[in-house]
């Protein structure tokens, strides 16, 4: 049983930290089914029905599903074909930015499945690369 939730701790943090010991503990270690595919809808659970159907339809970014190490290389692999749909060069940058503090979180963060290889873009680059792409000097 945990613990009650001290007084003027907010419910988030206090589930946060629950949640963080029983990871330093090893509690989700050897969880059944871990690594396997998504079992098919039983109509038993409603939350991962509706999860496992919106993703089948492509009504949901599957990457949602990914850990770092796989969505943010697959975020970079299909960056170009996002920034060509942007117009203006501020938001190219500030698409840039975001995705590389989310880069740098990433690795400051326990990696957790595979090891994360993408490293932050170098925003000038890619502001070049798009200017390029639209004819632009």
């Amino acid at each position: 049983m945990t613990e009650r939730k001290p007084p003027g701790v907010s419910y988030g943090t206090w589930v946060d930290r629950q949640i963080a010991a029983a990871e330093s503990r090893g509690d989700f270690e050897d969880l059944p089914g871990a690594g396997k595919p998504l079992p098919p809808p039983t109509g038993r659970d409603a939350a991962t029905d509706w999860a496992i159907r919106r993703a089948r339809e492509g009504d949901l970014d599957v990457s949602a599903f990914l850990p770092p190490s796989l969505a943010l290389p697959r975020e970079i692999q299909d960056l170009p074909g996002k920034l060509a749909k942007v117009h203006s060069e501020r938001k190219v940058r500030e698409i840039v930015e975001d995705l590389n503090d989310r880069i740098r979180k990433a690795h400051a963060m326990p990696q957790d499945g595979p090891v994360l290889r993408a490293r932050p873009l170098d925003v000038e680059e890619t502001v070049a690369s798009w200017r390029a792409g639209r004819g632009e000097s």
